[in-house]
C-alpha cells in the first residue's frame, strides 16, 4: 500500500511522542470536548449504541460519555503506549467497561472483524492521512463498520488551518471535501468551523462534521 509513513515508523512515531509527553500538554488536547460532546447529542444515538473512537489517544470524551451512561464504546489507536496511557487515567474500573484495539486505520488487522457501530467519531486523525491508497482504506474501513443510519463525526484541520502537526504534514478539509469522501450514500447533517485552543495558548481552526449513513 502506498504510504507516506513508509520511511519511519507511524507507531514508533506515535509511541515516542505520548511517552515523552504529558497527555494534557499534547497539542490536541481537549479538557472538555464540547463540539463532539453537541454532535453525539444531535445524533440521538441511545446509551447502548456502540460507539468507534478511531485515533482515540488520549481522548477525555471516553470519560465523558462513560459518565452519561455510554458503555458500549471501543477505542483504537495505532498507538499502544497512548491507550495505556488513556487506561491508566480511566482507572481500572472504568477501563473495564471499554474495548480496546491497538491497529491501524490505513491498514487495519483487526478492525474489520469487529462488530459494526452506530457512530464512528474521529477528531484529527483523518487529516493525517496525506496518501490517497491511505484515505481509501480509511473510508472502506468506515463504510465496512458504519451500520446503515449510524453517524460519523469527522474534526479534521480547516482548509486555513495548520500545515503541519507533530512534526508531520497533514490535509486540511472542508465539509464538501469530506462529503466527497464519503460518497453519496451519506447526508451532511452539521458542520461548522471551530477555533480549538491548545494548551500552548496557540488556535487550531478545524471543520467539525456530522454525517448520517443512508445505504
Amino acid at each position: 500500500m502506498e504510504s507516506r509513513y513508509r520511511e519511519f515508523d507511524v507507531k514508533e512515531h506515535w509511541d515516542a511522542i505520548y511517552q515523552k509527553s504529558e497527555t494534557s500538554c499534547l497539542g490536541w488536547y481537549e479538557e472538555a470536548p464540547g463540539p463532539s460532546l453537541q454532535l453525539i447529542r444531535e445524533s440521538g444515538i441511545s446509551r447502548d449504541a456502540r460507539i468507534l473512537h478511531v485515533g482515540a489517544g488520549a481522548t477525555t470524551l471516553i470519560d465523558i460519555l462513560l459518565q452519561e451512561g455510554y458503555e458500549n464504546q471501543i477505542a483504537t489507536d495505532i498507538s499502544r503506549q497512548a491507550l495505556q496511557s488513556l487506561q491508566r487515567r480511566l482507572g481500572k474500573k472504568a477501563s473495564q467497561k471499554v474495548e480496546w484495539l491497538v491497529d491501524d486505520l490505513t491498514d487495519p488487522s483487526f478492525l474489520p472483524e469487529i462488530s459494526p457501530v452506530s457512530l464512528w467519531h474521529d477528531r484529527a486523525v483523518l487529516h493525517f492521512f496525506t496518501g490517497e491508497a491511505e484515505r481509501e482504506s480509511y473510508f472502506a474501513l468506515l463504510r465496512r463498520l458504519l451500520l446503515p443510519g449510524g453517524w460519523a463525526i469527522l474534526a479534521a484541520f480547516h482548509l486555513d488551518g495548520a500545515k503541519k502537526c507533530s512534526g508531520l504534514l497533514v490535509r486540511n478539509y472542508d465539509e464538501g471535501m469530506l462529503a466527497e469522501e464519503l460518497g453519496p450514500g451519506f447526508r451532511l447533517v452539521r458542520a461548522f468551523p471551530y477555533r480549538y485552543m491548545m494548551p500552548s495558548g496557540a488556535e487550531r481552526p478545524y471543520i467539525y462534521t456530522l454525517f448520517q449513513r443512508q445505504t
